[in-house]
């Protein structure tokens, strides 16, 4: 039985793959066994009636003939699913509770309709080949939900990632770390961490996840002949993405924005939009197939082009006419875990974003395959157009080489404000000087000079 004290952990821990709140009984109970039969048809989960979408307990009277109609709605679900309306004291106010197991038994109907749960949101699936892939697919186990029998959660979580995602993902901090697993549905059989689990909060998953890695690897011209990088990124799934993003960045070009006439802020402007790669890279570590141990996650830079690619096709629950419009993850305990972190804004959009980005900046259409391995193609700018980047580089670069033989204490912030660029701009182009032998940092940040190299 679900305690006072817990339902305030689960509020302080918001809406999520596992918890759903209701600030009262709908006009349409129907809405209520909706996210029941939904919840049963994933991992399970959590209904509190008398919570906002705040994440405030309001409270809640429900009479009899309320409680009699959800359970004669829940009692539509077929086949038949055995849980109550139980009425729980917080302080003052009063929470109704529906606590609803992983079914044994899926799929679950409603009313000739399935319902499942994708990250924090329930979707109904609407056409027959839908329903029909569900039917065929619902004994098998998603991998995300399956127990890893040797990970330790006491030794092996990464606590830096935890204490991150806590942040971003606005929890509590009054919550318990073993309060959060639990909330969230970190644990599986016998309390061991799920594979999800691990692939998100652990130190090093592909110790227990074979190829659980992103390799980044870029080519000198358009094809595969000549490689002059190669960057195998693993650690916890959001440390792959973060590491994946910076990697392209050192290697794409990307200019500068100055608002209001040079004394406003300054835009990053990335030669292939930086929300495209972001959603592509997101997508693929949320919905590649982790059974497939022959395999990685690959992101290829070309000179005329990226490719990114995971193991397995298009979500066979999607069929080619709602590609881009619906979403069904392979694992979706990872995809509610991305989406708590605000990383997928919206169920089903992603595709369509990434679409709608590249036609604003002037590229060509993303080509995605579909068969075996999942890989989107997105097109370069002309040589033309890097070239004229790289040329505001370089002046950038020349800028700072004579900032600092006029004084060769001058600080980064003394660079930023006379350039007019942000830090991390001038932080940038200074890496860049120091990695090609061109000036070097006498003694600390503070106190110490800069001094240029002479060419060799």
């Amino acid at each position: 039985m679900i305690t006072a004290e817990d339902i305030k952990l689960l509020v302080a821990s918001g809406e999520g793959y596992n918890a759903e709140f209701k600030v009262s009984v709908p006009s349409k109970v129907k809405e209520i066994s909706e996210e029941i039969c939904a919840f049963a048809n994933a991992a399970g989960g959590v209904l509190l009636i008398g919570v906002n979408d705040v994440n405030e307990i309001k409270g809640v009277e429900i009479g009899n003939a309320k409680r009699s109609a959800i359970q004669n709605s829940i009692a539509e679900i077929t086949p038949a699913l055995h849980c109550s309306v139980e009425m729980v004291r917080v302080d003052d106010k009063t929470v109704g509770v529906i606590e609803v197991p992983s079914g044994p038994k899926k799929p679950y109907v409603l009313s000739g309709a399935i319902y499942v749960r994708i990250g924090p949101n329930t979707q109904k699936l609407t056409t027959a080949e839908q329903m029909r892939d569900f039917f065929q697919q619902a004994e098998k186990i998603y991998f995300d939900e399956v127990p890893c029998i040797g990970f330790n959660p006491s030794s092996d979580v990464d606590y830096d990632i935890l204490s991150h995602f806590r942040a971003e993902a606005h929890l509590s901090t009054i919550v318990s770390n073993e309060q959060i697993f639990t909330n969230l549905k970190l644990y599986g059989d016998k309390h061991h961490f799920k594979n999800g689990s691990v692939l998100f909060f652990g130190k090093e998953p592909q110790q227990f996840i074979e190829k659980a890695i992103v390799r980044c690897v870029s080519f000198q011209g358009v094809d595969k002949r000549f490689i002059s990088d190669d960057q195998p990124f693993g650690g916890p799934l959001y440390i792959q993405f973060t590491k994946a993003m910076q990697w392209l960045r050192g290697k794409l070009n990307v200019r500068y924005d100055i608002e209001g006439q040079g004394a406003g802020p300054r835009k990053e402007i990335w030669e292939i939009p930086e929300t495209v790669l972001k959603e592509a890279i997101i997508n693929s570590l949320s919905h590649r197939d982790y059974y497939d141990k022959g395999a990685v996650i690959a992101i290829e830079l070309y000179d005329d082009r990226v490719e990114i690619s995971n193991p397995g096709g298009l979500v066979s629950a999607i069929p080619e006419s709602e590609f881009g419009k619906r979403s069904h993850s392979r694992n979706p305990l990872i995809f509610g875990l991305f989406a708590r972190m605000h990383l997928v804004e919206q169920i089903g959009s992603g595709i369509g974003r990434i679409k709608d980005l590249m036609k604003e900046a002037g590229l060509p259409k993303p080509d995605f395959q579909k068969e075996g391995m999942f890989s989107v193609k997105l097109s370069r700018p002309p040589k033309t157009t890097q070239k004229t980047t790289q040329k505001t580089t370089q002046k950038t670069t020349q800028k700072i080489l004579e900032l600092i033989m006029e004084q060769n204490e001058i600080t980064t912030a003394e660079m930023a404000e006379t350039l007019g660029l942000s830090r991390s701009a001038i932080a940038k182009s200074i890496a860049w000087l120091k990695q090609n032998g061109k000036i070097k940092r006498i003694g600390p940040d503070k106190g110490g000079h800069w001094q240029l190299i002479p060419n060799k």
